[in-house]
Formats: C-alpha cells, sequence, structure tokens
C-alpha cells in the first residue's frame, strides 16, 4: 500500500490510533528480544545458568501479567466515565516511556526484573485503554479494517526503531562501543519512539462514548458496575463469555509465543544475532498477513479467519518439538508471522463489535485479563515444564491445548445469539 493510499484511506483519527501501534509495538518487539538478551547478560554475569534464567524470565513475565488481571477490569470500568479514558491513557504513557528507558540503566538481573515488571504492566495499562478507543475512533463497519490496519503497521513501523537498536547492539557486541552504553541507548531511543509517535492520538482523540458520573462515591461505583456486567456475563450474555473463554485460552498462548522467542531460541543455543534478524523479518511477514487478512474481513466472517489463524499456532506448537537450529526457528517465525496480526486484530475488532459500545473500557478491562493483561498460563506451562523436564521443545509444544481449546470454545461462541 503506497503511502497517499494510506493516507486517503483513513479518517485523521483513524490515522492517529492506527499509529500509536507503530509507538507500542516498539516496545513490544524490544520485549520479544532485546530486553530478554539483556537479561541473559545480566543473569548470565550472576551466575544464572540456561534453565534457570528462562524459568526466572517466565516467573517475571507471569508476575506482572497477573498483575494486569487485577488492574485491567478496575482501570477500564475507570476509563468509562466522561473525560477520564484520555487523561489515564496519558498517564500510563508517560509512565510506561520512563520505565522503558530506565531499563537501559539497571546494573544488576533482580532491578532489571523490577523495572521490566513496571514497564510492562503501565504499557498493557495504555493497551486497555486505547483498544477500548476503538468504538470512538470508527465504526462498527470498519473496525476490522482498522484493527487489523493498527497491527499491520504497528510491526512495519516498529522495525525503524529496532534496526537502529540492532545496529547499536552490533556495535556493541563489537566492542566498538561499550555494550553498556549501547544498550542504554537503545532503550532510550525506543522510549522515545512510542511517546513521540503517540502524540497525534493525545491531540485528535475525544471520548464520544462514556457513563456518566452519578455523583455517589466513584470507587464504590466502580466495583457495583463491575459487579453488574460479570454477572449479565454469567447469567446471560454467554455470547461474549464464551469467546472471553476462547480468547483467553488461544491468546495466552500467542503472547507466550511473542514475549519468549528470543529466551526459548537462546535456551536453545542458538546464535542470538541470528534470532534477532530472523525476528525483524517476521515483523515484515507480519504487515504484510495483517493488511491481507484485513482485506479478507471484508467479505469473510471474521470468526473464520479467526479459527484459521488459531490452526497456524496449533502447526507452530507441535512444530517446536523438531525445532533444533536456526533455519527451523525461522520456520516457526514466519508461520508465526502469517497468523500473528490476524488473531490479535480480529479477535479485537470483533470483540468490540458484541459488547455495548458505552462500557468498552469496563469490557475491555475484562478483555484484557484474557489477552495482554492476563497472558500467564502459557509462560507458566514454559517455566514449569522447562524446570521439570529440561527441555524447551517439550515445553513450547504443550502450548497447543491452549490453542486446542480455545479453537473449540470460539466455535461454540459462535452459534450463540448475540
Amino acid at each position: 500500500m503506497s503511502k497517499r493510499g494510506f493516507l486517503s484511506q483513513y479518517t485523521p483519527l483513524e490515522k492517529s490510533w492506527i499509529i500509536y501501534d507503530v509507538g507500542n509495538s516498539a516496545f513490544t518487539l524490544m520485549v520479544s528480544t532485546l530486553i530478554p538478551i539483556w537479561f541473559n547478560h545480566l543473569a548470565g554475569a550472576a551466575g544464572l545458568d540456561e534453565v534457570a534464567y528462562l524459568a526466572t524470565w517466565s516467573f517475571a513475565t507471569s508476575i506482572a501479567t497477573i498483575i494486569m488481571a487485577l488492574l485491567g477490569p478496575i482501570l477500564g470500568t475507570i476509563t468509562d466515565y466522561r473525560g477520564y479514558r484520555k487523561t489515564m491513557f496519558t498517564g500510563f504513557l508517560v509512565v510506561g516511556t520512563l520505565a522503558c528507558a530506565a531499563l537501559g540503566l539497571a546494573g544488576g538481573w533482580l532491578t532489571y526484573l523490577i523495572i521490566y515488571v513496571i514497564a510492562k504492566v503501565t504499557y498493557q495499562s495504555t493497551l486497555v485503554i486505547y483498544d477500548s478507543m476503538l468504538v470512538d475512533v470508527t465504526t462498527e463497519e470498519r473496525m476490522d479494517l482498522v484493527s487489523s490496519n493498527g497491527f499491520a503497521w504497528g510491526y512495519i513501523g516498529s522495525c525503524i526503531p529496532f534496526i537502529f537498536a540492532l545496529g547499536m547492539y552490533l556495535l556493541g557486541t563489537k566492542d566498538i562501543i561499550p555494550l553498556e552504553i549501547a544498550i542504554a541507548v537503545d532503550f532510550i531511543v525506543v522510549a522515545l519512539w512510542w511517546f513521540c509517535v503517540t502524540i497525534p492520538l493525545l491531540r485528535r482523540y475525544k471520548q464520544k462514548h462514556y457513563v456518566e458520573h452519578t455523583g455517589e462515591n466513584r470507587v464504590l461505583q466502580v466495583f457495583i458496575r463491575l459487579g453488574r456486567t460479570l454477572k449479565s456475563l454469567f447469567q446471560g450474555d454467554r455470547k461474549v463469555l464464551l469467546f472471553l473463554l476462547a480468547f483467553f485460552l488461544y491468546i495466552d498462548g500467542v503472547y507466550t509465543i511473542i514475549d519468549e522467542a528470543v529466551a526459548i531460541g537462546s535456551a536453545l543455543g542458538l546464535d542470538q544475532m541470528g534470532l534477532l534478524v530472523v525476528l525483524l523479518l517476521t515483523q515484515v511477514v507480519a504487515f504484510a498477513f495483517a493488511t491481507w487478512f484485513g482485506k479478507l474481513s471484508q467479505t469473510h466472517p471474521t470468526v473464520q479467519l479467526i479459527s484459521v489463524a488459531i490452526g497456524g499456532y496449533i502447526f507452530v506448537a507441535i512444530f517446536a518439538l523438531f525445532m533444533h537450529s536456526l533455519w527451523q526457528f525461522a520456520i516457526m517465525g514466519f508461520v508465526v508471522g502469517m497468523f500473528q496480526g490476524a488473531i490479535q486484530a480480529l479477535s479485537r475488532s470483533y470483540y468490540a463489535k458484541i459488547i455495548p459500545p458505552d462500557m468498552s473500557g469496563e469490557y475491555f478491562g475484562l478483555y484484557d485479563i484474557c489477552g495482554k493483561g492476563a497472558a500467564f498460563m502459557g509462560t507458566m506451562l514454559i517455566g514449569v515444564t522447562t524446570s521439570i523436564t529440561g527441555s524447551v521443545n517439550i515445553a513450547v509444544a504443550t502450548l497447543a491445548v491452549l490453542f486446542i481449546g480455545g479453537f473449540i470454545l470460539l466455535r461454540l461462541s459462535d452459534r450463540m445469539k448475540a
């Protein structure tokens, strides 16, 4: 798609919303690449072996996501009130970008993990609010297209700061510049990229769907509203409930693969620079296929496309049993790239269509429990299975259980009437 075509196809608000994915995806790519690599360096300097490194990293990621499981619904419910969504989004953005920059200054592995948890929690908090903005920035008919292109342009746009970061890291490993300086500069550049790219959204966004303040105790009202919604889900809205359960399973596996990719490759003893190059190319593949799935969503049922993507991830989990070399990791990366953007974007837009728009923050808070904020089952599976069996391949293959269970529940949800 040409730049002119991209600019002409969307409203200014839609473009600003899409471009935020370009900013936050730079941090996502760092979580999948340089952040675990630098933790590996700090852990190795402290005497942690490869199995302990992967298990410790997995447990830290689980802690961050469990925090979001508790925070997400409350945060989303608060941001449904008029005037709160943009303010809270800005606050989490500032803290998240500062924590991202601070990652390069940590001198020990424990300090590094604490800052990482703070950065990841605040980053994911912005995404709860960002996802709920979808109902305000576009129409229901364009949600699949806009959501898909958000992920697509996020993948390709995040490559810009990442290429710079990769170059600095390479200079550091070749002793051309001190590695610690290269890493510090990398995190600062990504933090600035993330913040600056968000400015157009901060300028243009206005909350259209909201809940009015009742004048009563707002903290109490948040929990009352959340309780009513949960009661409604379990007693009547089975379509949304079954979809959330399905999403909880399959997206947990997706985010585990995203977050653990470099850690898995490192634990297998694969060349770290080769891993980074493969994951950079995966971003290009993800851009192309996310754009393609966005177009397919205009002529094919959304649930059907999500089902195809889940099938692709089942293949990835099984293929991991036989993965021992970099070229096999590259094959896995290509298949992940094919379906990564589609399964995230179409799940987000499909969910936005089946929930009340004036309660999108509250519902996306629950959505985040099942996704970005609570993707802990997969990381726990990786950590526990690796600790028990000592095999990274078997640990990754166990993720197939999550994808199969998610597929079954998704099809059951699709049969329910809205």
